[in-house]
């Protein structure tokens, strides 16, 4: 055999290389051959502890598997899924139902149920049974009334294949605030505004109201500011602030104490006072630079803001409040630059390394994709009327203002977010929308409010947010309502998530009341894929918690009641429940930011930023098994593997390995070998299917690291 090649290697030299190389493939040892994205992806579906889903009844079984999104308006969910029908007295056939699905709170805050389904086709592209239009009756009866439940990260990934706007919001700011930089630990002391103080009755001191720490002035004299742990003096409100010992006697009798905090600093952090929207970065003494694995990146390891250096152009970036920002010198100018346009270097940093948590901040990784994709979800619940009240209080008589552009007024003198529309008054409550004839009540639930005027109000206007709380259905009993991240401040921005409209909404005062409005700069936000949105004030985690009061007929004063001096009493930021200063969760990997916070606090901080899960709102939600009583329930079918799906003609198709399969005489036959005799039905939309399948494996993927299952599944058919 070789003498016959090298005869005819003075003629074809080409095909002599050729043939040396086969014969030298078959002579070395095969390597392994890595296993296909496909066979992966089916590799995550065999053993699915979820999927497919279970209907049993007396004339048969109905199996669907997991349901591929179209569309999500709302909460009503648009899309098909594969199923497969075994009869008493027929044949087991594979089949596509279509429907229009209303989600509701699921058995847990991580899923939703199907409370109600519309199926508005049956396709049977594996029968010509007679008796189909009887069959297709029995799986819309059946599919209606079943209780189908979904995780919310499997639904988030399926949309993946969907048809969903990632809209970009119009009109937001990305201006650069102050930007100060310190090689120390330190705080920020930032005022809203010039200092404003107000008399603390019955004592010789005034309190700052329009900062969130607690200052406090003798009048006529110096300032003290109080973290709960430490105490600092000034001769004048703007600084500079000097550690001492203990505050005055009388004034310490007033503090109310402060709870301890875990992991605070061991001496007193610095001051840095601000008026104007400002961020502070500090460093545990000078800047400490390191490279990234990726080479041209460097990244300040002793600071706890996302602060890089790209080496080839010269420039540094940081990540503030999920906008990126650049400049050749740390005096700024500051550039915003758009997530969707980071020098290529940034979406090459490891998922494992130090800065892992930035990817979420960078358009087209899989973190920012999987943000982008939760944040579609509404959160959902069902309100009981009986339960749910509202009380508004203004200062003084009741103030509103016209929003420009909009036919929408808004009261300006109250904590509560109040619109005025043709007459009318709505009350956003915690992701509730209220009514009432009067502005000062009293209020009921909403059953329906003006959808149209409500989403008009631009992104400049404080109330902006309460465009992304809906109403969606209603009973007698219970009426059915549900919010986006938006209402939270958190929006979709060319393709990653951001906190904040970037404008500037001036609160509003007046003696004895001040209302403060949702910031974007000076909290030191961050985003991270494992808890969300987080916030502090720079370094020192524990420095101070919010409500240190006062016990000298202060606290029963309308603006005293919470923090920057009282008087807004819902979040003011974006917010996982505790109060965590100087968070640097942002900064790092799965591993480091649940050794931070510890891995059961990591699990449960998402689902303490839901509105509807707190213990001050829990009690007006309708009970979730009275809500599903006569809902038939399915249940996840064990000897099953979750690959199989309806593409968007009705076709019905199973994956098995790198192949696609379809259903002819009622047996699974590779596609390409029955193609030719299946002019009866459309053409397999393979593209299509194959986005399906890897959404799918995705959400399971994903859903299993959340829950920390581990493999060890039963195979199955």
């Amino acid at each position: 055999m070789l003498r016959r090649i090298s005869a005819a290697s003075s003629r074809q030299p080409a095909l002599l290389l050729l043939a040396l190389l086969s014969v030298l493939a078959i002579a070395q040892p095969s390597a392994a051959v890595a296993p296909s994205p496909g066979e992966v992806a089916v590799a995550l579906l065999q053993d699915d502890a979820t999927w497919p889903q279970e209907i049993v009844t007396d004339e048969g079984e109905l199996v669907v598997y997991q349901p591929q999104p179209e569309k999500l308006e709302g909460n009503v969910l648009h899309g098909r899924a594969a199923f497969q029908l075994e009869m008493n007295d027929s044949e087991p056939a594979f089949g596509a139902f279509f429907f229009e699905a209303t989600l509701a709170r699921g058995s847990d805050d991580d899923s939703f149920r199907v409370r109600t389904a519309e199926v508005t086709r049956v396709s049977w592209p594996d029968s010509t049974d007679a008796g189909e239009e009887r069959f297709s009756e029995f799986v819309k009866q059946r599919v209606q009334n079943a209780g189908i439940e979904i995780s919310r990260v499997r639904l988030s990934s399926s949309l993946a294949d969907a048809q969903q706007e990632l809209a970009s919001l119009d009109l937001i700011k990305n201006d650069a605030p102050d930007v100060v930089f310190r090689d120390e630990l330190a705080v920020l002391l930032l005022f809203d505004g010039e200092p404003l103080f107000e008399e603390i009755d019955n004592s010789d001191y005034e309190r700052a109201l329009n900062t969130p720490l607690a200052v406090v002035r003798r009048k006529g004299g110096p300032t003290y500011l109080s973290s709960g742990q430490f105490w600092y003096q000034a001769g004048n409100v703007m600084g500079p602030y000097e550690p001492i010992a203990a505050p005055p006697a009388d004034l310490a009798q007033m503090m109310e104490g402060a709870p301890e905090a875990e992991g605070g600093p061991s001496s007193p952090p610095g001051i840095v006072v601000a008026t104007q929207p400002t961020e502070l970065i500090a460093t545990d003494g000078e800047p400490e630079w390191s490279a990234l694995s990726t080479g041209d990146l460097l990244y300040v390891v002793n600071t706890e803001t996302p602060w890089l250096r790209l080496i080839s152009a010269n420039e540094m970036f940081i990540l503030l409040s999920g906008r990126w920002y650049r400049s050749s010198s740390q005096d700024g100018p500051w550039e915003f630059v758009r997530g969707d346009s980071l020098p290529d270097a940034f979406a090459e940093i490891p998922a494992d390394s130090d800065l892992g948590g930035v990817r979420t901040s960078v358009a087209g990784t899989e973190e920012a994709q999987d943000a982008l994709l939760d944040s579609q979800l509404p959160e959902v619940t069902a309100i009981k009327r009986s339960e749910a009240s509202l009380q508004v209080e203004y200062a003084g008589d009741p103030e509103f203002e016209g929003i420009e552009g909009t036919s929408v007024a808004y009261a300006v003198n109250t904590s509560a977010q109040v619109l005025l529309i043709d007459g009318r008054y709505y009350a956003a409550d915690n992701g509730v929308w209220f009514t009432s004839a009067s502005a000062t009540g009293p209020w009921s639930v909403a059953d329906s409010i003006p959808e149209d005027q409500i989403q008009e109000i631009p992104a400049s206007s404080p109330v902006y947010n309460t465009t992304h709380v809906h109403v969606y259905d209603s009973t007698p009993e219970v009426v059915y309502v549900g919010y986006t991240p938006g209402y939270m401040w958190s929006f979709p921005y060319y393709g990653v998530p951001i906190c904040g409209t970037g404008w500037y909404y001036p609160p509003y005062y007046r003696p004895g009341y001040y209302y403060p409005r949702t910031p974007t700069w000076g909290f030191h936000v961050g985003y991270n894929p494992w808890t969300g949105w987080n916030f502090g004030l720079s370094w020192s985690n524990g420095f101070f918690s919010f409500g240190i009061g006062f016990s000298t007929g202060w606290g029963a004063r309308p603006c005293c009641g919470g923090w920057y001096g009282g008087g807004y009493r819902r979040p003011v930021v974006i917010n996982t429940g505790d109060i965590n200063i100087g968070n640097n969760v942002n900064v790092g990997n799965r591993t480091n930011v649940a050794n931070r916070v510890g891995n059961d606090r990591m699990n449960t901080m998402r689902s303490e930023g839901n509105l509807y899960n707190r213990p001050e709102t829990r009690a007006r939600n309708a009970d979730r098994s009275t809500l599903s009583r006569d809902m038939q329930r399915a249940r996840p079918s064990t000897a099953r593997a979750n690959h199989v799906f309806a593409d968007r003609n009705g076709n019905v198709a199973r994956r098995t390995g790198d192949q696609w399969q379809t259903r002819q005489n009622g047996q699974w036959q590779n596609s390409a070998a029955n193609r030719a005799s299946t002019s009866t039905r459309s053409q397999l939309d393979r593209g299509g299917l194959n986005r399906s399948l890897q959404s799918r494996s995705s959400g399971a993927r994903r859903e299993t690291s959340m829950r920390g299952r581990s493999g060890g599944g039963r195979r199955r058919r």
